[in-house]
Order: structure tokens, then C-alpha cells, then sequence
């Protein structure tokens, strides 16, 4: 390798021994300069002011003023029959109860991502009705992926099918069950999955769920689609879907349902 000229060693050094020289004292003015901030001026630099989140009014025990209202006790209109007609499911007070064997109902509406709340009962009637049986249905979030809804207070089954499982795949982290008769709580955050232009999974769906205010799943990746038998899998690409509330032969109620998109 040839040698650089020693005048010309002599040069470079002289050229990086300006450059660290300014850096530094590039470096050392930064610093006195900060050093004469007041605390408030320093801390105004890490002061992000857009964009500024939209208001939304949240009354107590009362809805969201961006939420999207599926069910306040009034009627069905947010809703069809599993068959695509009208809900068969009945009507009263303010809640709707599963008519046993006509079907589950889903929404008109379709939606990806969401903030969901509902509210559920299992009915007191149980005679004869143990584990799977007992107050048995489920929340299905674009119409594939179960979160279930059982009578799950002093009723055993399996784990990875009690209330509040992501059903098959998550044991949720505590039993947060009231005693039946008492309504239910559920509040969903959920992220749809998403697929690459050949239909290909980019990125599984994940779900939190807080069952009477208490974290039983937490952001937890669903595995696929709910399969009664089998292994959950991505089969297929989807976009956004019905919210799916299903019949399964218990009479159900629900009432007070609303989803906000996120």
C-alpha cells in the first residue's frame, strides 16, 4: 500500500484535528446555551402540541358521544337473522333474549378494529344444563373469532371454553363470573388482522378483554378462526365484518351494546 507523503500526513492530521476541535466546541456552546434555559423552556422542547385529540363527552354510566349505539333496549334495527332476514330474537325491557333454535344475529354494520361494550346474562333456569350447557353463547368479532359467553360461576367445564375465553384458544387469566340471574360485563379491544394484497396474514388479529372491569385476556394474538373441532387457523383473507351474537340453545340476554371504531 503506498505511504502518503509526510506533508500530506501532516495536513489531515491538522484538517480532523479542526473538525473535533469545532465539534466539540460545536458541543460546548450547546450546552452553556441549555445551561441559561429556565426549567420551563427546557421542558417546553418535549412539548408535542398536534395533533390535538378530538373531544369525546362520556356521561357516567352512559355512552361514549363517538360511539356507535347497536342496542339500547328500543329495537332490532342495527341488526338481521343468521339467515339474513329479520332477528327472531325477543324483545323485553330493555333487553333482547336468544329465541333458542331461530338463530344467532349480526350486525348490519361491518367493522374492523373496535372498542366494544356488551352486556350479558345467562338465565337462571338451569335445571338439567351443566358446564356447556348452562347460559351458553358466544360474541363473535368479524363473524370468526369467538369470545365466549357461558355461565361460568360455580359451573365447571373446560377453561379454554368458560365465559370471557377466547374460545378454544385462551384460558381467561381469572374467573371474573357474577352469579347468574346478575348481568355481565364485557368490554373488547380488538385489532382485526391484516392480509397482504395476495391474501396472505401480515399480522394476526390480537384482543383485550375485561370481563366486570377485571383484564382476562390481554392483548392476546388469536391463533385463526374458531373451530368447535380441529386447530384454529388464518384459512383466508377477509376485510372488516358483522359483530355475530350466537344462538346456541340457551336463552341469553343482552342489552346495552355499543362499538366505537378504532
Amino acid at each position: 500500500m503506498q505511504q502518503l507523503p509526510h506533508s500530506l500526513k501532516t495536513l489531515s492530521a491538522l484538517v480532523f484535528g479542526s473538525i473535533v476541535t469545532l465539534s466539540c466546541s460545536a458541543e460546548n456552546n450547546e450546552a452553556a446555551a441549555e445551561e441559561k434555559l429556565e426549567p420551563w423552556q427546557q421542558a417546553q422542547k418535549t412539548e408535542v402540541w398536534e395533533p390535538v385529540p378530538p373531544m369525546v363527552e362520556v356521561p357516567e354510566d352512559g355512552v361514549p358521544s363517538d360511539a356507535i349505539v347497536l342496542f339500547d333496549g328500543s329495537d332490532l334495527s342495527e341488526w338481521v337473522g343468521e339467515d339474513g332476514g329479520e332477528p327472531k330474537w325477543t324483545l323485553e325491557g330493555n333487553a333482547m333474549t336468544v329465541a333458542r333454535r331461530q338463530g344467532g344475529i349480526r350486525t348490519k354494520r361491518e367493522f374492523c378494529d373496535v372498542q366494544l361494550h356488551i352486556e350479558w346474562r345467562a338465565p337462571t333456569d338451569i335445571e338439567g344444563m351443566d358446564g356447556q350447557d348452562r347460559g351458553n353463547s358466544g360474541v363473535f368479532l368479524q363473524e370468526r373469532y369467538e369470545i365466549q359467553v357461558l355461565d361460568s360461576h360455580d359451573n365447571e367445564t373446560y377453561p379454554n371454553g368458560q365465559a370471557a375465553s377466547v374460545y378454544k384458544q385462551s384460558i381467561p387469566l381469572v374467573n371474573a363470573t357474577r352469579p347468574r340471574g346478575q348481568w355481565q360485563e364485557y368490554d373488547i379491544i380488538y385489532q382485526a388482522p391484516r392480509f397482504d394484497e395476495s391474501g396472505a396474514l401480515e399480522e394476526p388479529a390480537y384482543v383485550t378483554v375485561l370481563h366486570n372491569g377485571v383484564v382476562v385476556q390481554n392483548h392476546f394474538e388469536i391463533q385463526g378462526k374458531t373451530e368447535w373441532i380441529g386447530e384454529p387457523s388464518y384459512d383466508e383473507a377477509h376485510g372488516c365484518a358483522p359483530i355475530f351474537l350466537q344462538d346456541h340453545d340457551a336463552a341469553v340476554s343482552f342489552r346495552n351494546i355499543w362499538v366505537r371504531e378504532l
